[in-house]
């Protein structure tokens, strides 16, 4: 008969990830790495990261050897490692996809501009139903001196002055 010890001799011990894993984890935390280096220096400055890591960054920048900067991000890479990375993703995010969101309330704003100077005021009867405390009339007075100012090749004052009244619209309602 066996004992209990020899039954359990041929199993494999779980020593950690493997080597492979280890190598994925690396890369992932160098492209973080090369995401970090594409921010300005102000905003590195300002993301409230220990002050070696920030200086490890900004010299990266400062970098113009190929091999050399690919040192660099393998070091801020090996650095990450010592903490929590996710601070980092979401920092990078935040900046990232924040821009895109901002880019995206830009458009329907000059959408909605547009539209207006078209004519096309059923437009104002959507805002007014997402914008209670829109202000109808002079969004529409400024929609008409702007098509005003189209038609007579004058400078757009009433354009502008109608883009920044639909933006104060949509910051007043966040």
């Amino acid at each position: 008969m066996h004992n209990e010890e020899d039954v359990y001799e041929d199993e494999p011990v779980y020593s950690g990830p493997s080597r492979s894993q280890k190598k994925r984890e690396m890369t992932a935390l160098q492209k973080v790495a090369e995401r970090l280096l594409k921010q300005s220096d102000d905003l590195i400055k300002k993301s409230g990261f220990p002050d070696y890591f920030i200086e490890a960054i900004l010299h990266a920048k400062t970098i113009t050897a190929h091999e050399g900067k690919r040192r660099q991000v393998q070091y801020i890479g090996k650095l990450i490692r010592g903490f929590d990375p996710q601070p980092i993703i979401d920092f990078l995010d935040n900046i990232e996809f924040g821009n895109r969101d901002d880019n995206m309330k830009f458009h329907k704003i000059e959408k909605w501009r547009d539209k207006l100077i078209e004519g096309d005021f059923s437009i104002l009867d959507e805002l007014m139903e997402l914008y209670p405390h829109a202000e109808r009339q002079r969004l529409s007075q400024l929609a008409r001196n702007a098509k005003k100012e189209i038609e007579k090749k004058k400078p757009l004052k009433s354009s502008k002055a109608l883009f920044k009244a639909l933006r104060e619209m949509v910051e007043s309602a966040s």
